[in-house]
């Protein structure tokens, strides 16, 4: 069940479309090479796992530095984009600045009780970038987030890399129970955080373990940013689990990261689910999970669930394996 499709690239660096229209794309938005410490993987090795691994776009993100924004130019292409970037370590909480211009340096010597990390989010969004909150619980002093998650525009709620046999841990599991938590009452306060997830790679066999499917305009970094930007998008722990969410009222549809204005009329929220063998689809809303099904032997699926906007204000999907690793989850349908 193909609900991913490929859609053509923009060459480096330039911010241009490639020709195709609107489509579903897969990226990782966090990588490194040799330029970050305990990395150890150059470009071009990168640049062929990427594409190895079907993704559209990659993200180069290396530790405080833009020095390796160049080194990407003989590897980016028509089948693959890559978009600028950086990973903001500072002393209280790492995260990433996404969209930079070539050789654009983020300062990261500060930490939360300097209050000048607005300056920088600021610099960043300026020309278009998007700031993500990184790895909020990672298991080492500095990189544990000390900045509130609506500081950020959005939020790396899975990442990869401390434990490349079981992407997803504790670290995550905490990083999304917070999420979830505020996603109940930033609905109803109309403006919420979008989650994305990432593998940190730092080493071979890292890319992509999870990245964010991602729907945009063209493939280009502009639109790939505001697909995130808006939410449009769902985290898959691997190419080969596929996903669909969608809600309905009446004639009305909305998908991942849109607003359905039901009109009153009771809601159809249908997921469908490839790639995860005798899994588990949860549906979650504000009041936490509300519908739970189990996926065949076969992988695929589909779940339907009915609700009302006065009962729900949103819903968002899990998908587990049998052994309670994450496969997927999904941003919100908003219902109104």
């Amino acid at each position: 069940m193909p609900v991913v499709r490929a859609v053509a690239a923009e060459r480096f660096p330039a911010r241009r479309a490639a020709g195709r229209g609107p489509g579903w794309c897969r990226g990782d938005c966090h990588v490194h090479t040799v330029l970050s410490h305990g990395a150890d993987l150059a470009p071009g090795q990168l640049a062929v796992a990427a594409r190895a691994l079907g993704l559209d776009f990659v993200a180069t993100t290396e530790h405080n530095t833009s020095a390796g924004h160049g080194a990407w130019g003989p590897y980016a292409g028509d089948d693959l984009l890559v978009i600028l970037g950086q990973e903001v370590t500072t002393r209280t909480g790492h995260w990433l600045a996404l969209g930079l211009d070539p050789g654009h340096q983020v300062d990261w010597a500060y930490g939360v009780r300097d209050d000048v990390i607005d300056r920088h989010l600021a610099q960043v969004r300026r020309p278009g970038g998007l700031c993500v909150a990184a790895h909020p619980y990672a298991p080492y002093p500095s990189g544990v987030l000390g900045y509130p998650y609506r500081w950020f525009d959005a939020i790396e709620v899975w990442n990869g890399q401390w434990s490349s046999d079981l992407p997803w841990n504790a670290d995550n599991e905490a990083a999304l129970a917070e999420w979830g938590r505020n996603l109940a009452y930033d609905v109803h306060e109309g403006r919420w955080w979008p989650a994305v997830g990432n593998s940190d790679a730092h080493l071979a066999g890292q890319l992509g373990t999870p990245h964010t499917v991602v729907f945009a305009e063209e493939l280009s970094t502009d639109a790939v940013l505001a697909g995130l930007r808006a939410g449009r998008s769902w985290i898959a722990g691997s190419a080969a689990v596929g996903l669909e969410l969608t809600g309905s009222a009446a004639d009305r549809v909305a998908g991942i990261g849109e607003r359905l204005d039901s009109g009153g009329e009771p809601v159809t929220v249908r997921v469908q689910v490839s790639g995860v063998p005798s899994g588990a689809v949860s549906l979650h809303t504000e009041h936490g999970v509300v519908h739970r099904e189990r996926l065949p032997a076969g992988g695929a699926g589909s779940v339907e669930w009915r609700t009302t906007a006065r009962d729900s204000g949103f819903v968002r999907v899990e998908v587990r394996h049998p052994d309670r690793q994450m496969a997927a989850l999904t941003n919100p349908v908003i219902l109104a």
